[in-house]
């Protein structure tokens, strides 16, 4: 076995359980065991443990239960404004925030990130959050919760991509799909890194892509775009060198996103 934090490789006894895997005492910054031993004056302080993509171990999950609170209120938002819950749809808000790719080729490019917080109906949205908060609390103290912030946004961003430039210029698309597609490819992304098995990750998005084949009116394009770019800023996350770790994770975050609405720009040239 090895440190989850330092990679080095050390006996079951010497490691000490994280919320993330396993650390050595070093890292986890306690002492052994077996022995006591007073401070003396002038050692430095323990470091303090941090996870592979280099966040502070124990932090409680704070963004998810945010994502989940805020998609419910622009779910019952559209639902007060149509008067309906299995037709909030039509609701103006919706109309507005939607991705629709000829509007976005208009200048509305607010819809590649709004669509991301729109749903369906009330069954749309339960399946998205319930696997928000099944993913998103183990990912989450993982990345930290800037960086966990930006895996969501790029899966959302991936997730409208697709669609925009490969579907149908008259689709609409809505839903947290892609970001929450985003969020298991990272978690695939972080289980290999971890050298652990990833096929728990790799069966779950196997059986979601599936299901996106066999139940009409799901976004195939938004799932796979998703999935891809959650996979990718992940591995930025936790590849990064450890020396100026934040500042090559925020490159290669912000290149990530730039080419990606580079790519769209293209693409909404070529639409108008």
């Amino acid at each position: 076995m090895s440190c989850v934090r330092c990679e080095r490789p050390f006996c079951p006894q010497c490691l000490r359980e994280a919320s993330v895997g396993y650390q050595c005492v070093e890292c986890a910054g306690a002492a052994p065991r077996t022995a006591f031993r007073a401070p003396q004056a002038g050692a430095r302080r323990p470091r303090s443990a941090r996870t592979i993509a280099g966040a502070t171990l124990a932090e409680r999950p704070l963004v998810v239960p945010a994502l989940i609170a805020l998609n419910l209120a622009v779910f019952g938002y559209t639902v007060a404004q149509a008067g309906s819950l299995a037709n909030n749809a039509i609701a103006p808000l919706f109309q507005e925030w939607t991705l629709q790719p000829t509007q976005v080729a208009d200048g509305q490019w607010w819809r590649l990130f709004t669509a991301g917080f729109l749903h369906f109906g009330p069954i749309h949205l339960l399946f998205n959050m319930v696997a928000l908060w099944v993913i998103g609390k183990e990912l989450e103290p993982v990345f930290g919760r800037a960086r966990f912030l930006a895996v969501y946004l790029v899966g959302l961003l991936g997730g409208s991509a697709a669609p925009f430039l490969f579907g149908s210029v008259n689709t609409q698309v809505a839903g947290a799909s892609g970001a929450v597609f985003g969020l298991m490819g990272g978690l695939a992304v972080v289980l290999r890194r971890m050298r652990m098995s990833a096929r728990p990750a790799l069966t779950l998005i196997g059986l979601n892509l599936v299901l996106g084949f066999v139940v009409p009116d799901i976004s195939i394009l938004g799932h796979l775009g998703g999935l891809v770019a959650g996979a990718v800023a992940a591995a930025v996350l936790v590849y990064s060198p450890a020396r100026s770790r934040g500042a090559w994770q925020a490159i290669g975050i912000g290149a990530l996103v730039v080419l990606l609405l580079l790519i769209m720009a293209l693409r909404a040239a070529a639409i108008g």
